[in-house]
């Protein structure tokens, strides 16, 4: 395939800046965030996709907006883990209540007053999205603009690996990564790249 997978994680929220879980709730984006999101108008600007895919949570819709990406489409299957339980906690919060070890990927979430993702249904969204797209990285690059924790989950499900790998690939905001393939192997191009200064 001729195209390239390019992932933008969203902008800074109140929420990612503390560190706490961001599911399902739909937060806003920070004035840095905000800013952030602008700074990759040059990148954005520079890749010409043939398809833009964004998470129907504003962080993400409000992200691909500030970058200059048009015609975006949203998707669904690009929202963040949905946390249950652990929505709005930090690791730390987690780790009182449960394990000092405990990791989501690894020990997954409880039911809250949503009924949270095991790292598997998270995985299916993944697999899902890259098979719908497939057709489209024949022709051309895609954008993809979400979260943290999901995308990763994305990036091991195009690398066919195990999703747990995912917790070994950090994803700050506002930065973009790259999936592509040589020789048709998949493979990751660039990783975590922050915002241009």
């Amino acid at each position: 395939m001729s195209g390239r997978l390019l992932l933008v994680r969203h902008g800074q929220t109140e929420w990612s800046r503390a560190g706490r879980h961001t599911g399902r709730t739909d937060v806003p984006l920070t004035g840095e965030g905000e800013a952030q999101a602008t700074a990759l108008r040059g990148w954005a600007a520079a890749v010409r996709p043939r398809l833009v895919l964004a998470s129907p949570l504003q962080r993400a819709r409000r992200t691909a907006e500030l970058a200059g990406l048009t015609d975006v489409r949203i998707d669904p299957d690009l929202q963040e883990w949905d946390y249950g339980g652990y929505e709005g906690l930090t690791t730390p919060q987690i780790r009182e209540q449960t394990d000092p070890g405990w990791t989501v990927f690894r020990d997954g979430v409880v039911p809250g007053e949503t009924p949270g993702e095991s790292l598997d249904e998270v995985a299916a969204r993944g697999r899902a999205v890259l098979a719908r797209l497939r057709p489209e990285l024949e022709h051309g690059d895609v954008v993809l603009v979400g979260h943290g924790h999901a995308l990763r989950v994305l990036a091991t499900c195009w690398l066919d690996v195990d999703p747990c790998l995912g917790s070994q690939l950090l994803l700050d905001p506002a930065t973009t990564s790259v999936l592509g393939s040589q020789h048709d192997v998949p493979a990751i191009v660039s990783w975590n790249v922050p915002v241009p200064a």
